[in-house]
């Protein structure tokens, strides 16, 4: 059996957990320390800010730390930082004793989530470059689907305390050995096989591989074009998604609520599967555009038209599109850059992504409390989002406009 498949089943593990006990995680240790010292939402909230911002300014290293040493320790150091700090939240007795726990997690964050996963990846596929990063990274519905309600389920039984390092322990006896044993090796040549399995065009009837487009009078166009893109976009999906059971609340009822973030969470799982399928064979970019288009539809729907099936039908559109977007910022930079010094090139782009898309739950929020109300603030991000396509479209077109010998194909990005 070709060993790449096996990192990607191992990476998607890692992204279960990752984003089970990070970016879904966060919502869980807001409500639960909250409840359980009576401590103001706002004071928590900052410290949960702090590690989307310790993991953006550290994730261009860590790029570079798996390029030069392989997935392996990166991803074991931040496994057991990962536990650390989960175990330390059930711990705290003061409120400022959770910003090194927060810090522990955002360190662990810029390892295990997209920038460690994509560089694990990246090395073992040519051919099936696409279709590997988007089944690593299905792991992130299933933490949302699976895990949560597991932490939770934990938290209940066993109170803060003792369910946080629960928790804790289960994801370090969990990820350390699969880790060890599956991420030993930095890619195919070590163990004498090749990019995919070694298969050929002849074998399965695929395209040609399109070599990378970037050079150097468009790599910059390239790179900071896709870095903008997805910055906005992300800022606005993580807005959306952190405030979307506060929306829906009115209409829905607690218990709709949460059911909708749990289909909305299932539309994303489906569109991860979906793109896992067509990405080898789709123009990235362009793909990307539509799928930003899209979502922006579906905010300016729920902002002109507030109603049970207009935001039920929206939500659905708008998480199809999370299961894309979150996944297609390695594949378009992988896509277009090629896989030598991977990590590095798109650790670069990720710290500004990881960095503006940090303050999307706080813009919504302000936009909310200035304005009266969601509506203005989801027909901004809608705008939002839009601008997002439109740079990625343009940049795209002036960076092949720079380098015509290197226009992407329209069949294969």
């Amino acid at each position: 059996m070709f060993h790449g498949w096996q990192v990607v089943r191992a990476c998607c593990v890692i992204a279960t957990v990752a984003w089970a006990l990070g970016t879904f995680g966060a919502g869980v240790y807001l409500q639960a320390v909250t409840a359980a010292h009576a401590w103001p939402i706002a004071d928590v909230a900052f410290a949960i800010t702090l590690f989307y911002l310790v993991s953006a300014l550290v994730q261009g290293r860590v790029g570079r730390a798996i390029d030069r040493w392989g997935p392996r320790p990166v991803m074991l150091i931040g496994t057991v930082s990962l536990s650390l700090g989960v175990a330390g939240i059930g711990q705290v007795v003061d409120r400022s004793q959770l910003y090194p726990c927060f810090v522990l997690i955002g360190l662990a964050w810029s390892a295990l989530s997209t920038v460690g996963i994509a560089a694990a990846v990246v090395p073992w596929f040519e051919r099936f470059q696409g279709r590997s990063m988007a089944l690593a990274i299905t792991g992130a519905s299933l933490g949302a689907v699976i895990g949560v309600p597991t932490v939770q389920f934990v938290i209940r039984q066993f109170g803060l305390r003792e369910g946080l390092a629960i928790v804790a322990l289960g994801a370090s006896v969990l990820l350390l050995p699969l880790i060890a044993r599956v991420l030993r090796y930095r890619g195919p040549a070590d163990i004498g096989q090749q990019r995919d399995g070694g298969e050929t065009v002849e074998d399965r009837g695929h395209p040609p591989v399109q070599p990378p487009i970037a050079t150097a009078t468009n790599r910059s166009m390239l790179l900071w074009s896709a870095a903008a893109a997805f910055a906005l976009g992300l800022a606005m999906q993580i807005g959306f998604i952190t405030h979307q059971v506060t929306l829906a609340e009115p209409l829905l009822g607690t218990a709709g609520a949460g059911l909708l973030v749990s289909a909305t969470g299932g539309t994303g799982f489906l569109g991860r599967l979906i793109l896992a399928r067509i990405v080898d064979r789709t123009d990235v970019r362009r793909l990307t555009c539509l799928v930003m288009i899209a979502q922006a539809g579906a905010l300016l729907a729920l902002a002109l038209w507030p109603s049970v099936p207009v935001l039920i039908a929206a939500s659905l559109v708008y998480g199809y599109g999370i299961g894309h977007i979150t996944t297609l910022g390695p594949i378009v930079v992988r896509r277009e850059f090629g896989g030598a010094a991977f990590g590095a090139t798109y650790g670069k782009a990720a710290s500004v992504i990881q960095l503006s898309s940090a303050f999307g739950p706080a813009l919504i929020g302000m936009l909310h409390d200035s304005l009266g109300g969601y509506r203005p603030g989801l027909a901004i991000a809608a705008a939002v989002t839009l601008l997002a396509s439109a740079i990625l479209f343009i940049g795209g077109r002036k960076a092949s406009c720079a380098s015509p010998s290197h226009r992407p194909s329209t069949s294969h990005g």
